[in-house]
């Protein structure tokens, strides 16, 4: 018996990737922190300022901070 030739979901929706949580989620996670928590945890100022140019902080957390981010991320690894 041969087998068919070509792709059999051709022409068919792709499913949707499942979601990942970013390191900041993550982390947020970790610390049991809800989104009014965010500005007065201690803790999570302390990781955005040393990973803000390595992952996604939001910005409007980074500028109640005034976090600055490096804008050239050529260097950031």
């Amino acid at each position: 018996m041969t087998s068919k030739r070509g792709n059999p979901n051709w022409g068919r929706p792709m499913r949707p990737a499942p979601a990942v949580a970013t390191e900041f989620e993550l982390q947020v996670k970790q610390l049991r922190l809800t989104v009014e928590m965010y500005v007065f945890s201690a803790e999570l100022r302390n990781w955005c300022e040393r990973n803000r140019n390595r992952f996604y902080v939001p910005e409007w957390l980074l500028d109640t901070w005034d976090i600055p981010v490096d804008p050239d991320l050529s260097n950031a690894a």
